[in-house]
């Protein structure tokens, strides 16, 4: 199968199989999302989902978690790991916000990158899925199998989101991202298919005799 044919089969099979993918990380307003998204890092979504309930009855809004301590945050996300960090970022992007953005997420790539704790793919998860402009969010996982899918050689995220965008058509970028997580949770994760088992990986390389390895990114 050519790479063409790979990516046009890759997507309308997704499509198949997720119609209308859900956004996984519970939220109500860019705000929330955003400070979920942040909370993902290095954490389950199922795990973020637990804790953000407690975290936004205690404040919502940039305008009140600005008010909390930084400890009062730490302890309110510690299950979800590296929270020393994570609190201080949620405290001091949303004493940004505030300051800077009249208490509004803003729908700009660049100044999301700008605001604390808030690297590239958490700003392009925020502009895709709460703004719905498109955007590739790029993490290890869908890294992993851009790899395996013969989609992409990147030895990084930043080179696979690209070839990602080349190859996909931009209308199709905010649901494929979500399309491609939710596949690789449930028929190829690093654990259940070594690039021979399942659906896609065995449709696009039949004759692959060998576990694939990936580049690390």
């Amino acid at each position: 199968m050519l790479k063409k044919e790979r990516v046009e089969w890759i997507a309308r099979r997704l499509q198949e199989l997720y119609p209308e993918p859900p956004i996984p990380l519970n939220h109500k307003d860019p705000y929330t999302l955003l400070v979920a998204v942040l909370l993902s890092a290095q954490c389950t979504d199922e795990r973020v989902n637990k804790v953000t309930p407690g975290l936004f009855a205690l404040a919502d809004n940039p305008e009140d978690m600005q008010t909390l301590s930084v400890e009062n945050i730490d302890q309110a996300v510690r299950s979800c790991g590296l929270s020393p960090r994570k609190a201080q970022a949620i405290h001091g992007l949303s004493k940004l916000l505030v300051e800077n953005y009249e208490g509004n997420v803003p729908e700009d790539m660049e100044a999301l990158e700008g605001l604390p704790g808030v690297g590239h793919k958490t700003a392009s998860v925020v502009m895709s899925q709460a703004f719905g402009v498109p955007s590739f969010p790029v993490d290890t996982h869908i890294h992993r199998l851009a790899q395996r899918w013969g989609l992409t050689s990147g030895k990084n995220v930043k080179q696979t989101e690209e070839d990602l965008k080349r190859l996909f058509p931009k209308e199709l970028w905010n649901k494929l991202h979500l399309q491609i997580i939710y596949y690789g949770r449930e028929y190829c994760s690093a654990r259940s298919c070594d690039g021979r088992k399942c659906e896609i990986c065995t449709t696009c390389f039949p004759d692959r005799s060998k576990p694939f390895v990936h580049k690390k990114s």
